[in-house]
């Protein structure tokens, strides 16, 4: 088998029983940009003094998570709609090309509707439990968090079949990390969007790479996101641009003094992140090249989020 056949999808159902296909069905491996938005959320309340209610953290990361899978499966089952997963022969699985568990007959269409709606519809609970012990801006951050996941594979909104799934993305886990610093600190405050941001730029790059071996697929299903509107040379530029953005908005806000010395270290993964531009504008035009571009993206997003939210926590013992 050659490497282009191995990242297809597999072929026969690899799973014993319904719980570990469901929790498969979710795309648990990209659940970690999550883990890693929750942290940040949690680095921000740190930096700020505040002491770290372990408790309410675990249930607001679980929910983020549950969230975040719930969008997953919607994806998958609005694709299938649209039949783009169907259409898609350039995918390279586990990374692009959704889940395929519609498409392999793992799961049946209503299957992942019922299951996605269902795990988006168990977010609320949990929510209104925090929201008592913070305050009624978690139901607003919540609910907008929830219509983002919801509207960005969904009709009316389409947002990533209209070019703006990366809009939606930088929004979804910008409110991950606004989120979890308002239940630690029962208000509003501006360093965990500060501090946010760059990451939630380094997640939306993970969506943008994906969208260029799915580039045919998505044009043939009428998706038109940005790299099917630009086609794949401007797009590769524009991939740069994004995580340029992010880490000078990184560095911006050390310089300025909005984030703390320690913090420094989320500059690093930057590494990666060149490496996966260089590549990427190398080989744009061949989808089958860019597993180390989206390999690397995907570590840089989830490296910086991490070093980020660790450099938070301790710098109160800079202070």
């Amino acid at each position: 088998m050659n490497d282009d056949e191995s990242l297809r999808a597999p072929l026969r159902d690899p799973f014993r029983n319904a719980f570990t296909r469901y929790l498969a069905a979710t795309r648990p491996a990209f659940l970690t940009v999550t883990f890693a938005g929750s942290l940040i959320g949690l680095g921000t309340a740190a930096a700020d003094g505040l002491a770290i209610d372990f408790a309410r953290a675990l249930v607001t990361l679980l929910f983020a998570l549950v969230a975040h899978a719930g969008a997953n499966v919607i994806n998958d089952y609005f694709d299938a709609l649209n039949g783009s997963d169907a259409l898609n022969t350039e995918l390279l699985h586990p990374y692009t090309g959704g889940s395929r568990f519609i498409q392999n007959g793992y799961l049946s269409l209503a299957e992942m509707r019922r299951f996605g709606y269902l795990l988006l519809a168990a977010v609320v609970p949990g929510g209104l439990w925090l929201t008592i012990g913070s305050g009624p801006g978690l139901v607003v951050i919540g609910l907008t968090g929830l219509l983002v996941a919801w509207a960005y594979s969904a009709p009316p909104f389409k947002l990533m079949s209209r070019g703006m799934g990366e809009a939606a993305i930088t929004a979804g886990w910008l409110l991950v990390a606004l989120g979890t610093d308002y239940v630690q600190r029962g208000e509003l405050a501006a360093l965990p969007l500060v501090a946010g941001l760059p990451f939630a730029l380094l997640v939306a790059a993970i969506l943008y790479i994906n969208q260029f071996p799915d580039r045919r697929a998505d044009e043939a299903a009428g998706k038109r996101t940005l790299v099917v509107r630009l086609g794949p040379q401007a797009a590769s530029r524009g991939y740069a641009m994004l995580v340029a953005l992010a880490y000078l908005w990184l560095l911006g806000a050390l310089i300025a003094g909005a984030l703390p010395a320690s913090a420094t270290v989320a500059l690093l993964p930057v590494v990666l992140s060149v490496r996966a531009a260089r590549s990427l504008m190398a080989d744009a035009g061949h989808p089958s090249r860019l597993v180390p571009p989206i390999r690397d993206t995907i570590a840089a997003a989830n490296l910086s989020g991490v070093l980020l939210a660790a450099g938070l926590a301790v710098s109160r013992l800079f202070a």
